[in-house]
């Protein structure tokens, strides 16, 4: 593969770049995901994004408060019937989202490296208070917006969308988690990717009437045609055209691909449907911020799954911020 540099980014034009480290698992039940920034990282994303033209710097808002995070994840009083460690993620969450929009207040723009799926409620919060028009593409095989009453695991990565559109009754919402300012509209939302939804979500997905293409829709149309709707979906007004913050999980490829992650379901993207939906980002301009998330490198049952999972986590954001075939 040939490197050059990356093309032409609207909102960071000077090409300045934060590698957010977001190392949790509180969000689900499985240990190891936690593991994720740190196998990218040392496959050498850092100097592969320098070598793309981005002045790279790694924050890690997590470091200080590590020791009591694993003081709280063994609280086994956090708990609000069955949903798990609400305020554990809450206070995550929020150094999370305090981070990214610092980095944002920079001009940085904002690569965070999970951790599992709830720290989206963190950088998305954070991107769209800097970009009120962002629409959020989520790649993923599941919805992720369940609700703290429809959720059957009572792990919350199954409902940070949920709470970034302030979806849940505020009575409810635990202390911890009430700064979510729940600013992300149905309309500015798309998925791509889907194939296990749980029923409760299907309702909330056709009582809002969000966008959502599941591996039918990519299936029968092209990754490129459900992609270009996708863009025009979250921005109708511009035909596309506009701030996106793509949130990824990888468990939207096929596990073929990335077999050491958390929830896999067969039937997934390709290794390059996945790849060319992040270039196509790039190619735009738009792209505003991105999570890779859900990469567990303990539920590898053979090295080369787990070489496999980190090599495709980190082809994901060269791709995403600039990496070309040609």
């Amino acid at each position: 593969m040939t490197v050059t540099t990356a093309p032409s980014y609207k909102y960071y034009e000077s090409q300045r770049l934060s590698i957010i480290t977001a190392p949790f698992s509180g969000g689900q039940s499985r240990s190891g995901v936690e593991k994720g920034p740190k196998y990218m990282l040392n496959h050498g994303l850092q100097n592969s994004l320098t070598k793309l033209g981005w002045s790279t710097v790694i924050t890690e808002p997590l470091s200080s408060a590590i020791l009591q995070i694993k003081k709280d994840e063994m609280d086994q009083n956090d708990r609000m019937g069955i949903v798990k460690r609400p305020n554990l993620v809450g206070k995550v969450t929020k150094l999370i989202y305090e981070t990214v929009t610092k980095s944002l207040s920079n001009e940085r723009f904002p690569l965070t490296l999970g951790g599992d799926h709830s720290i989206a409620m963190g950088t998305v919060s954070a991107v769209i208070d800097k970009f009120p028009d962002a629409g959020l593409l989520w790649i993923d095989a599941h919805a992720d917006i369940n609700t703290l009453t429809s959720t059957d695991s009572g792990n919350l990565h199954g409902c940070p969308v949920s709470f970034l559109m302030g979806l849940n009754d505020k009575k409810m919402v635990p202390e911890s988690m009430e700064w979510i300012p729940g600013n992300l509209k149905p309309n500015k939302i798309a998925y791509i990717g889907l194939r296990d939804i749980d029923e409760g979500e299907k309702k909330i997905l056709k009582n809002l009437g969000i966008a959502a293409f599941s591996m039918y829709h990519v299936d029968r149309l092209g990754i490129n045609e459900v992609i270009e709707m996708a863009m025009r979906a979250i921005h109708p007004e511009t035909n596309g055209d506009g701030p996106i913050m793509c949130s990824y999980d990888v468990d939207a490829l096929d596990p073929l691909y990335v077999p050491a992650t958390g929830t896999p379901v067969r039937g997934g993207l390709t290794l390059r449907e996945g790849l060319f939906l992040v270039e196509r980002l790039a190619e735009t301009g738009n792209l505003v911020g991105l999570d890779i998330v859900e990469v567990n490198p303990d539920l590898a049952s053979k090295d080369d799954h787990v070489s496999d999972t980190i090599a495709t986590s980190c082809s994901i954001a060269r791709c995403a911020l600039g990496e070309t075939l040609l």
